[in-house]
């Protein structure tokens, strides 16, 4: 069996029982950082193999993986935080286990774009989530552009080394929209920062930027409260 199994995306706390036992009774562990997995295991006093699966080596990780789920052996598929398969490694396993008739299954547990869309205080009757963004100015605002007409409201992952520049672009994309900037969910110093584009630009310049962040942007305006 091929289980996917969500991790915390900060506080340890937030495993879940059956991600425990989960962990605890399969065969190998397919980690995308092995190191951090490790912390995570020791943590739980979890002792068992680890085999490095990420997006360098899908290929030949992915073979290797499917070599033991035919011999019988179980497999749980862990990123370096949230759930598999959601902008980290995992899609391609599920695809391959499906096309040799293997039995997957998923542990559900936390993702950050879910918490990040619920406390952004923006519609989420339906939205769309678009992953992480661009490094490359040109490439972002075309990446943006793509999303400048949708009615749905806007999720995007992004990193403390661009987010400025993520923001400044979505700004000249889509107009000073509403928003909300989350950061470090889960953590000690979370923090989410709600209103304008413009706005939450401005106090984020003001601030050292670490950590993970998600950008939550309103979708066309006639929109934002559902209706057209």
């Amino acid at each position: 069996m091929l289980y996917l199994v969500a991790t915390p995306i900060g506080n340890l706390g937030d495993i879940t029982l059956r991600a425990l036992e989960t962990l605890k009774s399969v065969d190998v562990i397919a980690s995308e950082d092995t190191r951090k997995t490790g912390r995570l295991l020791q943590h739980f006093d979890i002792k068992k193999p680890q085999l490095a699966f990420h997006e360098y080596n899908e290929e030949q990780a992915g073979a290797r993986i499917l070599a033991l789920l035919q011999e019988g052996k179980s497999v749980a598929v862990v990123t370096n935080a949230g759930t598999p398969g959601i902008s980290d490694p995992g899609y391609s396993l599920v695809r391959l286990a499906i096309a040799h008739d293997l039995e997957v299954t998923m542990i559900p547990g936390p993702a950050a774009l879910i918490m990040a869309g619920v406390l952004s205080g923006l519609p989420l009757h339906s939205f769309t989530f678009r992953g992480f963004v661009p490094r490359k100015q040109g490439a972002r605002r075309k990446f943006f552009q793509a999303d400048a007409d949708s009615p749905y409201t806007l999720i995007y992952y992004e990193s403390p080394y661009r987010v400025l520049a993520s923001l400044a672009d979505a700004l000249a994309v889509f107009g000073d929209r509403p928003a909300a900037l989350a950061n470090d969910l889960t953590k000690l110093y979370e923090k989410v920062w709600r209103g304008s584009l413009s706005e939450i630009l401005a106090e984020v310049q003001q601030v050292k930027q670490q950590g993970e962040y998600v950008l939550v942007i309103a979708g066309r305006e006639e929109d934002q409260d559902g209706r057209e």
